[in-house]
């Protein structure tokens, strides 16, 4: 998890866990078996795309400028220490009757080069005007 704190504070607790425990078992249909359940925290949480594309969509969903929230998702990411990040949006964006494509990028973003090792995450979140796609490449480092 990026951030265990959220799961295990506030009201409930290690109670939260149980509840995820057993709709585990109930998703995977093994309720008779024992499942045993490890969180993690990991070092660096806005390095990785799916977690900073959540946090994209969180931003939107509270109504937050789409522009706003891409550039606070480039300043988060370039504090995990990355090489570079583009990060788009699509769809109506703002709440405009045009669907449209934005993007940013900060740093390098080598596409085309094979060796180059980049995490990508694609994500749709449903907002009142319809569904935006966030797409998120993270350019962690060249393998020589």
């Amino acid at each position: 998890m990026g951030f265990p704190k959220l799961l295990l504070e506030g009201k409930g607790g290690p109670r939260r866990i149980e509840e995820l425990q057993i709709d585990v078992q109930k998703e995977i249909n093994c309720v008779n078996r024992k499942l045993n359940i490890a969180l993690t925290r990991i070092t660096n949480p806005y390095g990785h795309p799916n977690i900073l594309a959540e946090f994209i969509a969180g931003q939107l969903k509270n109504r937050v400028s789409f522009r706003k929230a891409m550039k606070k998702a480039i300043e988060l990411t370039e504090q995990a220490g990355t090489k570079g990040i583009q990060v788009q949006i699509a769809g109506r964006i703002d709440g405009k009757e045009i669907a449209r494509v934005e993007w940013i990028r900060e740093g390098r973003v080598p596409l085309q080069t094979i060796r180059a090792k980049i995490n990508y995450c694609s994500y749709a979140v449903g907002t009142i005007y319809g569904v935006l796609g966030i797409k998120i490449w993270i350019f962690v480092d060249e393998e020589v």
